[in-house]
């Protein structure tokens, strides 16, 4: 086989329009964000991750069990399958400490994920595996004997390619599906690698339950495997994926936009006095907020706020700074 391998991917408008909405989407949380998410959602977040992704794994334990077994509780569930939470649930907690880079990193998350589940926990497997649907063969994994050269491959790949961190984390998991590298533990491992090729690029990508978004879709991600093992390409896979990250930071946005309403007062008073003041505890958080941003939140017309805005202006509580499209609101306290 030959030494450079370019996984067969091809660029779409979708998926140029959905890295951008997703670039998009990342600033306008992390400035909300801070990149320090409020310790008790990042936790909760983890659990969900973890409870997605081995859901996906026909794993039988619901949410609340999850949280149990994380909390150290007694519950009542198969073993492999509590088994499965502990191992994922560290699995997570280490996860700042690995290289995406590092193929010996992912045999030891491997290892974490399957410790005490399967025979073969932390090595590539020994023998050759198919996925099957309804007891027919959908795909046949890469023959055994193969799996360490081409997954050096790909991780050579990984390491050298100029494709934006977005699309290859996409491509990456594909690839990795398509090897099926493990005898047991793909998918959960797939997902977690793609999760830690994205914290790598952005730190936000840490708390980002995606695998809770794949579980819900759990149909259309399989579809998408498998339409792209048929076409030869994933860039049907990598929409979805995309579609799938894009909604997840639609969510985080929405939730953010609503904790600060709340802080601010669900519904502002008719008295311009609250709005001003409502509207000056935005702008404490979020200083280059646009009208149409502070609108939403305060559930006014953008015209409102303009004149809000004016008002302050003119009384010395806020100067403009920089440019009209690229400056901030200075308040003068």
């Amino acid at each position: 086989m030959s030494d450079h391998y370019s996984p067969p991917f091809h660029m779409t408008d979708e998926i140029a329009e959905l890295s951008i909405e997703i670039g998009e989407l990342i600033g306008m949380v992390s400035v909300n964000a801070g990149l320090s998410p409020d310790p008790r959602l990042r936790r909760e977040n983890r659990i969900r991750t973890v409870y997605s992704s081995l859901a996906i794994e026909q794993n039988t334990l619901s949410l609340d069990q999850v949280t149990d077994v994380i909390d150290g509780k007694r519950v009542l569930g198969p073993p492999k399958d509590i088994r499965e939470v502990k191992n994922a649930y560290e699995a997570y907690e280490r996860m700042s400490a690995f290289d995406p880079c590092s193929m010996e990193d992912l045999l030891t998350v491997h290892g974490l994920m399957t410790r005490d589940v399967t025979p073969e926990s932390g090595r590539f497997r020994s023998g050759n595996v198919g996925v099957f649907q309804n007891g027919q063969l959908i795909h046949a994994g890469t023959p055994a004997a193969y799996v360490p050269e081409v997954m050096t491959q790909l991780f050579s790949w990984l390491r050298t390619s100029s494709a934006h961190p977005l699309i290859k984390s996409c491509i990456f998991h594909y690839e990795f599906e398509f090897i099926h590298p493990f005898a047991d533990g793909n998918g959960r491992t797939g997902r977690f690698w793609q999760s830690l090729i994205l914290q790598r690029w952005k730190p936000i990508f840490a708390w980002l339950p995606v695998e809770t978004l794949i579980h819900e879709r759990q149909t259309g991600y399989y579809e998408a495997l498998n339409a792209a093992n048929t076409q030869g390409d994933s860039a049907v896979f990598v929409a979805f994926m995309l579609s799938v990250i894009r909604d997840a930071l639609k969510e985080i946005k929405e939730n953010q936009n609503r904790h600060v309403v709340e802080n601010v007062g669900k519904n502002v008073g008719e008295n311009v006095g609250e709005k001003r003041e409502a509207l000056l505890m935005i702008l404490r958080r979020k200083p280059r907020a646009s009208a149409k941003e502070i609108a939403d939140l305060m559930n006014l017309s953008s015209r409102q706020v303009e004149r809000l805005l004016a008002g302050l202006k003119s009384d010395g509580t806020i100067t403009r700074q920089g440019s009209p499209k690229k400056g901030w609101w200075q308040i003068n306290e």
